[in-house]
């Protein structure tokens, strides 16, 4: 079962007497493992905490006696195997004989980097418990379930625009995004909706609301608004190779779709394959078609250079190696 379907509902899966959680994004893992906790354990009681053992160096035989143990305090037992990989592989064997006849009132939870389908113990699993896997998503998919998460987690809604601004401005580190929609249903009050506005405004502040003008002004051949939105961010000390980063963000994208689009596939489409905003492909296109394909195809090799100049690679100043960058990428160098 995929993890982001278990968290959306968790009511509607019931833990069964075993579960396994694997894979590589830790703040699926996290959720479910605190989800589990509350399906078997509840909220109520205090003392009603669950058993922890670290696998690499956990038994088999203490971890079978604290399930089959009857609680003092709960009706339930919860036994967590954290880094189970390596205890499985040992006591595979013995796992599956307990879970032919597990305790009534006690789950395990086994949390993995990996969990084979076929073999004999996950297929057992499978049938009596649950299986959830918390696979790390691709970029791509990262804004959809940003969406979906605002709604379930805090009641918000957050539409396309504001949850692709929020990615670019955040990164797709999970646990990251989440701290930033706590803070943004926070700072919209009872408002229902998370604009695009309130993403800049508060994840963005100016300096990256500043950058994005600046790519913007780039884009549409405004070059001298470019020049001096880069000259206030310099003034107000941004760092040159965070600006660099900023412009690595959009215009590797660009490049990207130019080399896709060389396969004869058509550059709203390629712009979209490659990953750049809805909203944006008309515009990024007309930009595209302006300076013309032979310069769309040195934007990876400018970055590149621009890159090794700020590290140390060119007698320019770092103001001067990025204006030369931006009159490049706005086409007013000649190739």
């Amino acid at each position: 079962m995929d993890a982001i379907d278990y968290l959306q509902s968790p009511d509607k899966f019931p833990c069964g007497p075993a579960v396994a959680i694997y894979g590589a994004e830790q703040f699926f893992k996290s959720a479910a493992i605190k989800t589990v906790t509350r399906q078997v354990l509840g909220n109520d009681d205090e003392d009603a905490v669950p058993t922890k053992f670290a696998g690499r160096s956990a038994e088999l035989v203490p971890v079978l006696d604290e399930l089959r143990t009857v609680s003092m305090w709960s009706d339930r037992r919860l036994v967590i195997i954290e880094e189970a990989d390596d205890f499985v592989s040992t006591h595979r064997a013995g796992l599956e004989k307990y879970l032919d006849q597990p305790a009534k009132k006690s789950v395990l939870l086994l949390e993995l980097k990996s969990w084979p389908k076929n073999t004999k113990l996950a297929k057992k699993v499978a049938k009596i418990g649950l299986d959830i896997n918390c696979a790390a998503m691709k970029p791509a998919q990262v804004p959809r379930w940003l969406a979906a998460h605002a709604q379930t987690a805090y009641g918000k809604k957050l539409d396309s625009r504001a949850a692709h601004t929020l990615v670019e401005l955040a990164g797709t580190s999970l646990a990251q995004l989440d701290t930033e929609l706590e803070k943004l249903s926070t700072y919209v009050g009872e408002a229902g909706m998370i604009d695009d506005t309130a993403v800049r405004a508060l994840v963005g502040g100016w300096k990256a609301e500043t950058t994005w003008k600046m790519l913007d002004a780039v884009r549409d051949g405004q070059v001298g608004q470019a020049i001096g939105l880069l000259d206030k961010l310099l003034a107000a000390g941004e760092h040159p190779i965070k600006l660099l980063g900023g412009i690595n963000f959009t215009y590797r994208r660009i490049a990207q779709a130019t080399e896709i689009s060389r396969h004869g596939k058509k550059l709203d489409a390629a712009l979209k394959e490659a990953g750049m905003q809805p909203f944006v492909v008309a515009k990024t296109e007309a930009y595209m078609r302006r300076i013309g394909r032979k310069r769309a195809e040195r934007i990876y090799g400018w970055l590149a250079e621009a890159d090794m100049a700020l590290k140390g690679g060119s007698s320019l100043s770092e103001r001067a190696v990025l204006e030369q960058l931006l009159l490049r990428l706005a086409g007013r160098i000649a190739v």
